[in-house]
């Protein structure tokens, strides 16, 4: 007779989703912090913390990298986890989600099992009806492509996860290692998420409204706001925000989004805005063959002339495109 199995003494049971071509640094971020949080020093045993890798066909998962994970469990019950966790990768498999997953993500819903979206995972989660009136945290990678595929809908840009209700949602990278933190903290204690997040190096566990690192951001302050309203004004090249919509975004008032400024790095939101729009443009000379009129637009500004002025008016000489040499003659 086989051995009755012991009762489970896990206080945080996870469900994973892995697309197709998902993002093997999100989940492994996110299950490693559950396997060194479940037991003593890094033995890996999963007592306090459970996993499984759901399926619906058991067949071989290949990350965007190539490396393949095995899953170890077929979809059952959604009831018999705490989360599922569908971890998303390259854009253009999102539509691939086996109609069987997306069944079983929609029964969860249902029976109000909390759902979390990493990396595009939140996308997936969109494109299956489950994020309607929920607050949503994408990278500000994919912002544009969100804002794009899901019409009327505003994402979360600006930090590193989101928790709405029975909804979880972040960014992907080293962000889900700290969304997987909140939840040990929450179900498990603060020291197992602690000793997780110290074993894999990272210094301390961050909250969710925590500023989402850019593309360099040519600042080296730690002023949270500055860094935040940073992340909005990358997103809005465009068509640029005022300062006034900035403040509004972050609960501030405009004169103290100015003293935020100024006190790191020296100048007004204003001028940084502009700076950021020129460096832009300057980027579009380089490496683009768009007329003057196009990266004008492209960079929030009316016309050639108008950016002209402002690149003069900043004390920068307009960018000439680099010589195109004639094709060498044939001998």
């Amino acid at each position: 007779m086989p051995r009755p199995r012991a009762p489970s003494q896990a206080r945080l049971r996870v469900g994973f989703i892995l697309a197709r071509r998902f993002t093997l640094c999100a989940f492994a971020n996110f299950v490693d912090v559950l396997r060194l949080a479940a037991d003593e020093g890094d033995r890996s045993r999963p007592i306090l913390c459970e996993w499984s890798i759901l399926s619906d066909t058991m067949e071989p998962i290949a990350s965007s990298c190539g490396v393949v994970v095995q899953p170890t469990a077929r979809l059952g019950d959604p009831k018999s986890f705490d989360y599922i966790v569908v971890v998303g990768g390259l854009m253009q498999e999102i539509p691939n989600l086996a109609p069987a997953t997306l069944a079983y993500l929609q029964r969860a819903a249902r029976e109000h099992v909390p759902l979390a979206g990493v990396c595009t995972g939140a996308f997936i989660l969109h494109r299956a009806g489950l994020m309607d009136g929920y607050r949503c945290c994408v990278s500000w990678f994919h912002h544009a492509d969100f804002l794009e595929q899901f019409d009327g809908l505003r994402p979360v840009a600006d930090q590193i996860f989101m928790v709405d209700r029975d909804r979880l949602t972040c960014s992907g990278g080293a962000s889900s290692a700290h969304l997987a933190a909140w939840l040990v903290e929450k179900h498990v204690g603060i020291g197992p998420a602690r000793k997780s997040l110290q074993i894999m190096i990272i210094d301390e566990a961050l909250r969710g409204e925590k500023p989402q690192p850019a593309t360099p951001i040519d600042v080296s302050s730690s002023d949270d706001a500055v860094r935040k309203a940073i992340l909005h004004m990358r997103q809005n090249v465009e068509t640029p925000l005022s300062v006034e919509e900035l403040a509004r975004r972050l609960g501030l008032s405009r004169r103290s989004l100015e003293r935020h400024f100024e006190k790191a790095v020296g100048r007004s939101p204003s001028a940084y805005y502009v700076a950021l729009r020129l460096d832009q443009a300057d980027l579009l000379f380089r490496t683009s063959r768009q007329t003057v009129a196009a990266i004008a637009a492209a960079t929030g500004f009316c016309d050639g002339s108008h950016l002209a002025r402002a690149f003069r008016t900043n004390g920068r000489a307009m960018p000439q495109r680099p010589a195109t040499s004639a094709p060498a003659s044939m001998p």
